[in-house]
Parts: structure tokens; sequence; C-alpha cells
């Protein structure tokens, strides 16, 4: 029987992605408020890392988890649960009096992200079919970009309005107001599900949690702690996360074998076309794509001495561009498929090669404005990328483990930011020392290692479209031999 789409759909969906916002907004915007932080609390160098590396950390971890809660407990019931959890510990954020204690609301506020971003993929596998769930998806991949580039111009924006004093704590409270909209709309509007809490304790595999859990503990954290320097041993914990991600294999397909309910349904790597190279696409490509904020905020705020606002408006072509592309492209992917990724990666590509050039060639005092076009390039490339990507990825993706596969697949965008932001920074700060100073220069070495991530991503694309053209192929031949075979 085929039911009807929910008429309140796509109010749902803009429920959905304002908390959505909210939560991914929080991964970047505090960056510019860090002085700020400093200067108010007397934090540590070592506690402002981890105001910002924290949030990162617990947000990654939480992500597969929060997808299968959702699948188990309805996305509905989990949005609101998560989203409460989000609103209070940005208020306990803004109000943390000491280092020690903000430190302690961040890690709770990137716990709670973590377990509310995957309801909204999981919302759109269940709200949205056909072409409108490109759609949809076209809209996610907007706001997925525009709150990455966009979170350094509204932190300068706060910060100016309520001053460096207290402007910091505004970046936390504005979540409040917003989220508190949030939680009453999505209670009138997101769709209810049959599930129960008595079923919870059978329903979520707490041991392959554990083990998912610290496997990508292991990587991560090394990569977090690098951005402020680190410890050289924590290295060897990236050693461990092998071990303990076969160790996390081994016992899904245990559960999944005596008739349980696997965290992560590995049928997904094996049986659902297109989900392995959409996640390892998607991977690479976050490893490019966020690390040029934080260098380009470096060479803007260090090397040309622009104010955190002037920093993010200055960066605004790529969210401008981003946005605008996302949406389109979510209308587009449907026609065009994996050559829409395919066309967004060598935009992208371009744009930072042009980055990279500019700020070899053009004086310093004309540089803002000199980047605007390779950045909107850039910004114009990404939103082809992300959306599309996704839908892509989760298309064959069956309803009941689309959160989890959905919370895998933004595990990865969490892994490759902070690979990327290790990299390109370790670049930067590199080639800042090695050449007593010269910002441009370190800035076009830094473009290069992402354009180097976007050509691996391209890669990855074209074997891709390659393998669904062969699907494709099989399937024609596997019609006409059937129907031969009927005559």
């Amino acid at each position: 029987m085929v039911t009807s789409p929910d008429p309140r759909r796509w109010r749902a969906l803009s429920v959905s992605l304002a908390a959505g916002f909210m939560s991914l907004l929080d991964v970047s915007i505090v960056n510019v408020a860090l002085p700020s932080i400093q200067q108010g609390l007397g934090a540590s160098s070592g506690g402002v890392q981890w105001i910002v590396s924290g949030y990162a950390l617990t947000f990654g971890l939480s992500l597969v988890a929060g997808g299968r809660l959702g699948d188990v407990l309805g996305r509905r019931r989990m949005f609101l649960i998560a989203l409460t959890g989000f609103v209070l510990t940005s208020a306990l954020a803004g109000a943390a009096p000491n280092e020690g204690l903000l430190v302690a609301a961040r890690l709770a506020q990137g716990l709670a992200a973590g377990l509310l971003t995957p309801q909204n993929s999981g919302l759109i596998q269940d709200m949205f079919r056909g072409a409108e769930r490109g759609r949809a998806f076209g809209m996610f991949g907007a706001t997925v970009g525009i709150s990455t580039a966009t979170g350094p111009v509204l932190g300068g924006l706060i910060l100016a309005a309520f001053g460096a004093d207290s402007g910091w704590r505004w970046v936390f409270y504005v979540n409040v107001p917003v989220g508190a909209l949030a939680f009453a709309l999505a209670w009138l509007w997101l769709p209810r599900a049959d599930t129960g809490l008595r079923t919870l304790r059978h329903q979520i595999d707490y041991r392959g949690a554990l083990l998912l859990g610290i496997a990508v503990l292991c990587v991560l954290f090394p990569l977090v702690q690098s951005e402020g320097g680190g410890t050289p041993w924590l290295w060897l914990l990236v050693l461990l996360a092998p071990a303990f991600g076969y160790a996390f294999v081994r016992w899904e397909q245990r559960v999944a074998g005596r008739g349980g309910k696997p965290l992560l349904d590995l049928t997904l790597f094996t049986a659902v076309p297109g989900y392995p190279p959409g996640l390892v696409l998607g991977t690479v490509y976050f490893c490019g794509f966020t690390g040029i904020f934080l260098v380009m905020s470096l060479f803007l705020q260090k090397g040309l001495q622009y104010t955190p606002l002037q920093s993010g408006l200055a960066v605004t072509p790529f969210a401008l561009g981003s946005a605008i592309t996302a949406v389109v492209a979510g209308r587009l992917v449907s026609r065009f498929g994996r050559r829409l990724t395919l066309t967004g990666l060598c935009l992208v590509t371009l744009g930072l090669i042009g980055v990279a050039v500019v700020v070899l060639l053009v004086p310093e005092r004309e540089l803002g404005w000199a980047l605007t076009l390779p950045l909107l390039l850039a910004g114009v490339g990404g939103g082809a990328v992300i959306s599309p990507n996704t839908t892509l990825t989760l298309e064959c993706v069956p309803n009941r483990v689309a959160g989890a596969a959905g919370g895998a697949l933004q595990t990865g965008q969490r892994i490759g930011t902070a690979i990327g932001t290790a990299v390109l920074a370790t670049a930067y700060y590199t080639t800042v020392s090695a050449t007593g100073g010269r910002y441009p220069v370190a800035v076009s070495v830094a473009m290069l290692c992402a354009i180097g991530f976007m050509l691996v991503a391209i890669t990855v694309a074209v074997l891709e479209l390659r393998a669904r053209r062969r699907r494709v192929v099989d399937a024609d031949r596997d019609e006409a031999l059937a129907a031969d075979a009927q005559r």
C-alpha cells in the first residue's frame, strides 16, 4: 500500500534544519570568540583548545549511536530529547563562571549535538521520496555548507554587538531562544512514530557502541589535540584504532548472525550500492573543505591584521556560492547523479588553485577583494558536492537503518574535518616558520594540501560513476535476457 506523504513534511524539515544549523554552527563559531574567552575567564591555552576540540570530539563520538537511537526510539522523540540537551548545555556554557565548567559544558553540548544531527538525514529519509528527497537533501547540504562558512561571520557580529568582555557568552546564549522555538514547532510538526521505550534494552547494541566509540576516539583524540601542539605519544592511539575497528566488525557480525540488532548494519557496506564510496568521498572532501576556513582565518587575522568580523566577511563568497548551488543541486541530482558531484569537485579544485595563485601574486592591500572570485567558484562547487553526495549515498539505504547510516556518514565527515584541520594547520604553521613569516606562501602550501584531498575525492567519484554505469548496463542486460526467456 502506497501511503500519501505527510502534508507537514516541509515545515518539519525547516524546523529540523534550523536545529541542525545550530549544532553544526557551534563547530566553527566559537573560534572567533576564543580571545574574548581567554580575557573574560583567564583561560589557559590548553583550556581554550578543549573548548573547541572537546565539542568536536564528543560530537563525532555520538553520531552513530544517535542515529541508531533515532531508528529505535523514533526520530521525533530523539530529536526533542537531543534538542533539549543542546539548549540546556548551551545555556550552561554561556553562564560558565570558570574554564573547567565551560569545558565540561562544551563536552556535553557536543554530545547533544551528535545525538541531534543524525535525526535530520533520518527524517528526510522517512518523510520524502523521489525527486522531493533530492530537494530536501539539497536544503540539508546548504545548511551544512552555510553553517560551516558563516560561523566566523556570525561570531564576529555577536562579539561586535555585545563587546569583547561578555560577547563570548552570547555566542552560546543565542542558541537558547532559537532552540526553544524550534522545540515548540518540532513538537507540533514532526511526525510521530509507533515506537516504545520498553524495547530499548534489546534494540540497542551497547557493546558495539562502546567498541565503535573507542575506535573513533583513537582517531579523533590525537587529531583534535594536534591543533594545539598535542603530545607525540598520543599518536600511538591511532595504531589502536584498527584493532578496535576490527573488534567492532566481528561483534556486529556476531550480533547479526544470532538475529540481534547491530548498532550499524554491515550490509550497508556490502549490499547497498553507492554507500561505501559515498562515505569515503564525503570523508575525503571534508578533509580538504573545512580546514580551508581555519587557514584563511589565521592568515587574514594574523597576516593581514583583519578583525574577526572582517575575516568572516572575506570568506562569505564561499558561503553564498555554496548555499545557492546546494539548493539547485538538490533538484538536479536525480537527473545528473554522480556527474554533478564530480563537476562540483572539479570546480572546488579550480577555486582552490585560484586562491593559491592569488595570494602569491596580488598585493596584500588588495587581497581581500582579489580572493572573492576564487572563493565564490570554490563555494559554487562545494554546494554541488555535499547535498548530492548525501542523496546518492543514502538513496538505497532502508529506512529502518537510515539514522545509523546517516550517523556513520556524518562521523566520516567529522573525522575528515579533524584530519583536514590538522593537516592544513600544520602545513600553514610549518611554512610560516620555515619562511620567516611569509604568510601568503603558507596559505598557498595549505591550499595545495586541500587540493590533494580534492584530487583523491575526484578519483573516488570517477570510480563510483563507472560502477553506476556498469550497474545500469548489467540491469539492462538482465532485463533483456528475462524478456527473451519469456518469448
